[in-house]
């Protein structure tokens, strides 16, 4: 179930920004800044619906998240089972940002030790170069977390085959920006009310322009673009591609 990021007040230019009736977070006035100030783009942004909001792309999703289920389903047995091999948990749930604003749990086959926070603070404790890098990218390249048949799956990207369920929910899309927590909302800035407009995806144009190679800085931008250019011929150039990247295992640690 949906939760709202905040359960209190949050203020915004000295103005207060409360959880709606319907209990959604009200993203739209608390990021009303980032909305363009220029008339040409508020008005476009204004005549083209969010993709979240569009029933063909919903339809689609549900019935090749579905198909793909299906065709998957013995792989995703295997995997689990491998991954259940340490004594702990195939799945691994963690609370992202969805549409709106709204919260949820986004589901992945476990990647990492079954103590994944307790190494993370030692390492971010002891090594100032790691703690550089998380304080940036929010991920490490040699990350002393993740098991060996995690390391595999993140190569090959099968460790969020389970996100498919997500999928059929409605959290998510098959395409869309990547799914981030709220620590990262800061991040975003004013491009949160651009990523709220849509459902987090498990591919991207981000996954497709080189993943964890390019900067934050960039994925935010490509996010917003998506958001604001969104297509079904995007959508299905980023499908296409997806398969080649992952092929490659470009940018994938």
């Amino acid at each position: 179930m949906a939760m709202p990021i905040f359960a209190d007040t949050v203020r915004h230019y000295g103005r207060p920004a409360r959880i709606t009736p319907s209990g959604s977070y009200d993203w739209q006035r608390l990021h009303a800044a980032a909305i363009d100030r220029s008339y040409l783009s508020r008005d476009r942004i204004a005549r083209t619906r969010s993709p979240a909001e569009r029933a063909s792309k919903r339809i689609f999703d549900f019935l090749v998240a579905s198909l793909l289920l299906l065709a998957i389903a013995p792989i995703m047995i295997i995997i689990a089972l491998l991954a259940k091999l340490d004594g702990g948990p195939a799945l691994f749930g963690h609370r992202r940002i969805g549409a709106n604003g709204e919260t949820f749990v986004c589901w992945k086959f476990r990647t990492m030790v079954q103590n994944a926070d307790e190494v993370l603070k030692r390492v971010l404790a002891s090594d100032p170069a790691a703690r550089e890098e998380w304080d940036r990218d929010f991920k490490l390249k040699n990350d002393p977390r993740i098991t060996r048949i995690g390391r595999v799956l993140r190569v090959t990207s099968f460790d969020e085959l389970p996100q498919l369920f997500n999928v059929l929910k409605g959290e998510m899309s098959l395409v869309g920006p990547r799914p981030i927590v709220a620590k990262e909302i800061a991040r975003y800035g004013s491009a949160f009310h651009d990523y709220a407009r849509c459902r987090p995806g498990i591919t991207g144009a981000w996954q497709v322009s080189g993943r964890n190679n390019i900067d934050y800085g960039a994925r935010v931008r490509l996010d917003q673009d998506y958001a604001r250019n969104w297509s079904f011929r995007r959508d299905g150039y980023i499908l296409l591609l997806t398969a080649v990247v992952v092929v490659q295992g470009r940018g994938a640690y």
